[in-house]
């Protein structure tokens, strides 16, 4: 009789994923990326964080981490975003089977990594990405934030993305969990590298190539505080709204009008009321549907009632400024000045932005006046 213990079936090994962290400037935010992605449980990773040319402590913080090793991103090639120089950089030798890029302001929630690296698995996608939860301090953050995003939502449906024959894709820049063998198969950032918008752009590349890309609201998962004053979110919203809406003057002279009328059908419910001729409080209506709109983006009561308040003709007024932005061939982030050649309604289309034009990448940028 054998008396052996019967053969335990084998495990797959859990994959190992290597986080990459572009950070330029960011004293600020990441001492408390870093503590959050280094007590990450459940997955074996690496965390890469590339310095791209920061003047402040970003290095000295992120060297204070003994889990991190720090990489220098070297001179931006001429027509490269120096973020999608940092990503390239970063991505040359990892050592997962899976690569997160995220950036340096995001916080990452206990076991969040794990959680997305089985949701990955799960959902058999090639690129997953979350929208993180948006975390707003400021006046101007809280109130043009909730309508930013919930434009963002309408415009590209997480349900929409996520359906191959939508013709919708995206995904957000601040977390991107791929699979290295599709990341590199397709070339990853170096095949995007002159894209201001190079989140979308890779996910366009994944979904042309047969990839499947999975996209989602992660506040389960990840936070961000975008920007911290309004220097900051002008200069951040001007670089990419041009090129996240198809039609930005439209847009801005929607949003007014939608506004407008929020206002006026508030005044006339209001008066109703007073008069006692209840049959106008229903002019209260499209007020109502304004708010319906904020709302479902995540973002508290009082921040949505401060975005139809004094949001929506901030949103209209940043649309403009980004649309003049890009009719003028430069915008700026982070001390760089890009060239923008391509003006956006050819580098746009009906469901999402436009990435590749003719055989060439469009809204090719190059970098005038970096400082290291």
């Amino acid at each position: 009789m054998d008396g052996s213990l019967p053969a335990t079936p084998a495990q797959s090994p859990i994959p190992k994923v290597s986080i990459i962290v572009p950070a330029r400037n960011e004293e600020a935010n990441l001492g408390d990326c870093l503590q959050s992605l280094t007590t990450q449980t459940g997955v074996e990773f690496e965390i890469i964080v590339v310095d791209d040319g920061s003047t402040d402590r970003t290095r000295e913080i992120a060297g204070s981490f003994a889990q991190v090793r720090v990489i220098s991103a070297g001179p931006v090639p001429n027509g490269w975003t120096g973020k999608n120089n940092a990503m390239v950089e970063g991505a040359k030798k990892p050592s997962g089977d899976w690569l997160l890029f995220t950036d340096a302001d995001t916080v990452h929630r206990p076991g969040s990594l794990a959680r997305a690296l089985n949701e990955a698995k799960n959902e058999s996608a090639d690129l997953l990405s979350y929208s993180p939860e948006q975390v707003v301090c400021t006046f101007s953050e809280r109130a043009v934030m909730p309508v930013i995003f919930s434009e963002l939502a309408a415009q590209y449906p997480p349900h929409k993305v996520r359906d191959e024959s939508s013709g919708v894709v995206a995904a957000n820049g601040q977390y991107i969990l791929v699979r290295r063998s599709a990341y590199e198969s397709v070339g990853g950032h170096a095949a995007v590298a002159t894209e201001i918008l190079e989140d979308v752009a890779l996910a366009r590349l994944f979904r042309y190539a047969g990839l499947r890309v999975h996209f989602r609201y992660g506040g389960d998962a990840v936070r961000t505080r975008m920007y911290r004053n309004w220097p900051q979110l002008r200069d951040g919203w001007t670089k990419n709204l041009a090129l996240l809406f198809p039609h930005p003057a439209n847009l801005a002279t929607h949003i007014f009008l939608q506004w407008s009328i929020a206002w006026f059908a508030l005044y006339v419910a209001a008066s109703g009321a007073a008069s006692q001729h209840f049959v106008w409080i229903l002019a209260f209506a499209p007020w109502l549907l304004v708010y319906r709109r904020i709302r479902a983006v995540h973002f508290s009561t009082a921040n949505n009632l401060l975005a139809i308040s004094c949001g929506l003709p901030l949103f209209a007024y940043l649309l403009l400024g980004s649309k003049r932005a890009y009719e003028n061939g430069k915008v700026s982030w982070k001390g760089r000045d890009y060239e923008v050649s391509i003006p956006p309604a050819k580098i746009q289309s009906t469901n999402a932005p436009r990435i590749l034009d003719g055989q060439g990448l469009g809204a090719k940028s190059q970098e005038l006046g970096a400082k290291s």
